[in-house]
């Protein structure tokens, strides 16, 4: 199941809660043995409108789930119900 989980971190540059974020993701994708991508939202006009005022934003498969200052516990929970065994059904 966790082949179809796409953990996605919307970043800009010089932000230092990206920064925080980033580690945070890393940390908890590799307790879940998942990759993540980072998106820098200046490279994207729709992204850099949509979200300017959230980053960092987490979006797991397409959804946003978190923005700001991400909580482990809290994404870790998330990527337990996006791995777990109900998941994609």
């Amino acid at each position: 199941m966790s082949d179809h989980v796409h953990v996605e971190v919307l970043t800009k540059p010089g932000c230092h809660l990206c920064a925080e974020a980033l580690a945070t993701t890393e940390a908890a994708c590799a307790e879940f043995g998942l990759s993540y991508t980072e998106t820098n939202i200046e490279n994207d006009a729709a992204l850099l409108t949509q979200f300017a005022e959230e980053i960092p934003v987490l979006r797991i498969n397409g959804t946003v789930r978190d923005f700001w200052k991400f909580d482990p516990a809290r994404l870790r929970r998330l990527l337990a119900e996006a791995t777990g065994p109900s998941a994609g059904r």
